[in-house]
């Protein structure tokens, strides 16, 4: 088989060439528009329920809402666990199929699931829904809104006045961008018509509170009334009455006392007033501020989504009125840049090594070149099947690639380098030019094969990992093995085809770094031979040892990634109200910016609406922005702010700290 391979090689090494320039393009194509990330999403196939139950306790949500629901869902295909979380006035049901699971089918069938439990659920202002379709590492841009203090807010609050431009200017422009599947609210106060009732007026004019919420409702709708024709025109009828005002609501009558109507506004004061909020965000321990959180849908490329976002960030600041400013405070596409940039420089760092080893020890610039290009073929190789595949680029997968760079060339370099052999020994001068690379790659083929395809094999067993495990390093052991398939291939196909192309026969003088390798070698490897048990005893002794400082090394499941800035998340005491935890919260952002480091902090506490974690108001999270590391002062690294940081806030009494960062969190 390798034979026939080789000699059809050799027959169309026109062909050979263009197949190989073709890979290297097609490679380069489809790393342009494969999704790139910082790490593998590792997060399982799940669809969440997200359900707001205004005003009830834990335990009256757990009950009444979020057991119905998760025992609605039982018996789903693919279902692998239920679970949810019951808090006031919110239940959010998490249900999770397998891995190989198709998301948006999983969607329909939990939104069938949840059709059908709805006759069991109480009344609710809002009923339940499903979460956005994104998944643990999809909040990849949070933005806030901050305004002048003398800007004109037609009468109302700054904060109602930053949220309401959030809700109906932001949100919708940022909603618009492809690759983004929602993005929610958090910090400020929504805007509300409230019915303020006078209980004794009430009792006054005996009306009960139901009347005012039958009045509201059935006096709040527009109808359709078909339409007549007169003449030679057609008009529509339509009755109008929905509310458009507070006096509207003033107005609207709810029973009839000798004629005269009793209306909403005789029982009631009627105003705009904030909606109860579980949710707000601080920057800097000086004042609140709105923000929003920007989460990628499924699949989607981060940097491509964060580019698309900025590019409309800009319409969405011209739109914006005099004095309010959006500012992005965190995106992850930097951290990708990072993380893929440093991976991308470990691999030119590896092939330009790669490249001086051949050049040193091979002394034959053909030879070299043919060897060379054995990397850009194999890694581009990898990539190709990489997208095939559904892997994104990110620092597992790249990294795999960086690990592969120093055996790509080796099936290459045995090729070559036998078939350069062959080509210098005199008593070959006679014969054709292929048929001494053929009886050289003959000589060396299978083995070759059988090497690579030992290399392959360990790497096998990786890809049988499930769970978190497998989604964060089957993408290494994928890529190793596509990268050496691409590398099996350039030894055993392209290679004999560019050595018939550049590669001359005739004596050539043995390159002189070789000579003095193998002056010093061929002592040692004789005295090695000669002494063949003092050889086992030194080999068995330095794997002993390196086997008993193996439990001294320790052990984590992957290492730590720079991420470039602090999340701080912070426990308080579980009855604590919303205003004095973020009375708390600001204190420690005040602290934490007499720090060198810090550039910013922007704290979110709470909850946003529907659609993220659940979190009570006695939990928040510290985002610390850090400045560039030359301007650190006396510290000389994350680790040393980190540990000054936690002695000194953890002094402060009721808080429970943990210090993070937002992927890892």
């Amino acid at each position: 088989m390798i034979d026939r391979l080789v000699r059809l090689s050799l027959r169309t090494r026109a062909v050979v060439v263009l197949m190989m320039l073709v890979v290297i393009a097609a490679g380069i194509y489809a790393y342009s528009g494969m999704p790139v990330d910082a790490f593998p999403d590792i997060s399982p196939i799940m669809v969440p329920v997200f359900a707001e139950a205004h005003g009830m306790s834990p335990e009256e949500v757990e009950r009444l809402i979020s057991y119905p629901i998760e025992s609605a869902m039982n018996g789903l295909p693919g279902v692998t666990q239920i679970k949810s979380t019951s808090a006031f006035g919110m239940a959010v049901i998490y249900v999770y199929f397998e891995d190989d699971f198709d998301i948006y089918f999983a969607r329909q069938l939990v939104a069938e699931r949840l059709a059908a439990a709805m006759s069991e659920l109480p009344e609710m202002h809002d009923p339940p829904g499903l979460g956005p379709i994104s998944t643990g590492l999809g909040q990849i841009f949070i933005y806030y809104l901050s305004a002048d203090r003398d800007i004109d807010t037609g009468g109302m609050d700054l904060d109602l006045y930053l949220r309401d431009l959030n809700d109906w200017v932001v949100k919708y422009q940022l909603q618009t961008v492809p690759g983004v599947t929602d993005v929610l609210s958090i910090g400020g106060n929504v805007l509300q018509y409230q019915i303020r009732l006078n209980p004794l007026a009430l009792r006054e004019y005996d009306v009960s509170l139901e009347d005012v919420v039958d009045a509201v409702n059935d006096n709040n709708r527009n109808a359709g009334g078909q339409f007549l024709v007169l003449g030679s025109e057609e008009h529509l009828v339509r009755g109008l009455g929905l509310v458009q005002s507070l006096d509207d609501i003033r107005n609207l009558p709810l029973k009839s006392v000798d004629g005269v109507p009793v209306t909403i506004g005789q029982v009631a004061e009627v105003a705009f007033g904030p909606e109860i909020r579980r949710g707000v965000v601080s920057r800097n321990g000086e004042n609140e501020v709105v923000s929003g959180l920007v989460l990628k849908l499924f699949g989607e490329n981060t940097s491509a989504v964060i580019d698309r976002l900025y590019d409309k960030v800009e319409d969405v600041r011209a739109s914006l009125p005099e004095g309010v400013t959006l500012v992005p405070y965190y995106e992850q596409a930097e951290l990708v840049r990072n993380a893929t940039g440093t991976v991308t420089t470990a691999l030119l760092i590896g092939a330009f090594l790669v490249l001086l080893t051949l050049a040193i020890f091979l002394g034959n610039w053909r030879t070299s070149v043919i060897v060379a290009l054995a990397l850009p073929f194999s890694a581009l190789s990898a990539v190709i099947l990489m997208r095939l595949a559904g892997i994104s680029a990110n620092l597992m997968s790249l990294g795999g690639i960086a690990i592969a760079i120093g055996m790509l060339g080796d099936g290459a370099i045995v090729m070559v380098e036998n078939i350069y052999r062959h080509l210098n020994i005199p008593e070959k001068s006679h014969l054709d030019r292929n048929r001494v690379i053929l009886d050289s790659a003959h000589e060396i083929g299978k083995p070759i094969v059988f090497s690579v395809a030992i290399i392959i094999l360990v790497f096998l067993p990786i890809l049988t990992l499930e769970g978190v495990e497998g989604k964060m390093f089957s993408p290494v052991a994928s890529t190793i093995s596509f990268a050496l398939l691409g590398s099996l291939v350039m030894a055993v196909v392209v290679a004999p085809a560019l050595s018939s192309l550049l590669l001359r026969k005739g004596k050539h003088r043995e390159f002189f770094v070789l000579t003095r390798i193998k002056t010093v070698y061929r002592p040692a490897v004789t005295w090695a031979v000669g002494n063949k048990k003092k050889v086992a005893v030194i080999g068995l002794a330095a794997f002993v040892a390196s086997m008993a400082l193996l439990p001294l090394i320790g052990t984590e499941f992957v290492p730590t990634l720079e991420e470039g800035s602090i999340l701080i998340g912070v426990t308080m005491a579980p009855s604590i109200a919303l205003d004095e935890a973020t009375k708390t919260i600001m204190t420690l952002e005040r602290r934490i910016l007499e720090y060198d480091p810090v550039e910013e902090t922007v704290s979110r506490i709470g909850r946003p609406e529907a659609g993220s974690h659940p979190h009570p108001v006695n939990y928040a999270e510290v985002h610390i922005e850090l400045k560039p590391s030359d301007l650190w002062g006396e510290y000389r690294s994350k680790e040393e702010l980190v540990e000054a940081l936690s002695a000194d806030l953890s002094g402060y009494p009721g808080v429970q700290l943990n210090f993070t960062q937002p992927i890892q969190n």
